[in-house]
């Protein structure tokens, strides 16, 4: 690191859980950000200004102005625009050192395996739970960890799923395909269809990127099990997940 970026960083530095060796941990770290929208956009900008070294923003979507209530990577002026271009330029304006590639096509097959496996930690900020179980899989297959966040009305929560740890659960574990959360429910649980109070999509991003700069960094414990949030009372709980021996994507493991 040069003076300029000693600088820059001298808050995180001056941590002893993160100090010179955890801050080069990230300058050298890769995240995959997969959507850009409510969390996906606090996710983008504080992992930009920690000093992620590179970032791959990942949404197909177009920005609409129901968008701006909450997703703060977007302004009125990216009416219209690619939501990861959109977020990166966001991102690159708080820090040009951070190099950050907007994939704006839909991340799904052998495009969504490469780009995990290429990641340190990959963060879920879709709405839909087709998307997340693909993730879970591609990050089950590939050994990297998954942060998956989600808010709806009041409510948001956030789990932490790695590979690496053989008494990790994954995503299915939690929330089995076929399930009470079926694909087929996927839309109605929209922000679309549901509402989403703006804060809360803040709220749940910022705890994502906590987690994500903890693991690239080194610093403290990995959140285990599920958190989850209350909005209206502004209350959180904490829920232990075990791993399922009957899970269709880790169970075989």
């Amino acid at each position: 690191m040069d003076d300029q970026a000693l600088l820059r960083y001298s808050r995180q530095i001056m941590l002893d859980p993160i100090d010179i060796d955890g801050q080069e941990r990230l300058l050298a770290g890769h995240a995959l950000v997969v959507g850009a929208g409510g969390l996906g956009s606090p996710v983008a900008l504080y992992l930009a200004a920690a000093g992620l070294g590179r970032l791959t923003l990942a949404d197909a979507d177009e920005v609409e102005l129901s968008n701006l209530q909450r997703q703060i990577a977007h302004a009125t002026v990216d009416l219209g625009r690619n939501k990861a271009e959109s977020a990166r330029e966001a991102a690159l304006a708080l820090n040009p050192d951070c190099a950050i590639r907007a994939l704006s096509d839909h991340l799904d097959g052998e495009a969504l395996a490469r780009a995990v496996a290429e990641a340190d930690v990959v963060l879920d900020c879709t709405d839909r739970f087709s998307s997340r179980y693909a993730i879970n899989a591609a990050c089950r297959v590939a050994g990297v960890p998954l942060i998956s966040g989600a808010a709806i009305r009041f409510s948001g929560q956030l789990a932490v799923f790695d590979p690496r740890d053989p008494d990790s659960p994954c995503y299915a574990c939690l929330y089995p395909p076929g399930g009470g959360e079926s694909e087929e429910g996927d839309e109605a649980l929209s922000c679309a269809e549901s509402g989403v109070v703006a804060p809360l999509v803040g709220l749940i991003g910022s705890f994502q990127a906590l987690e994500a700069i903890k693991l690239v960094s080194g610093a403290g414990t990995l959140h285990r099990g599920l958190s989850t949030f209350d909005g209206l009372v502004g209350q959180w709980r904490h829920f232990r997940v075990p791993r399922d021996p009957a899970c269709p994507v880790c169970g075989a493991e």
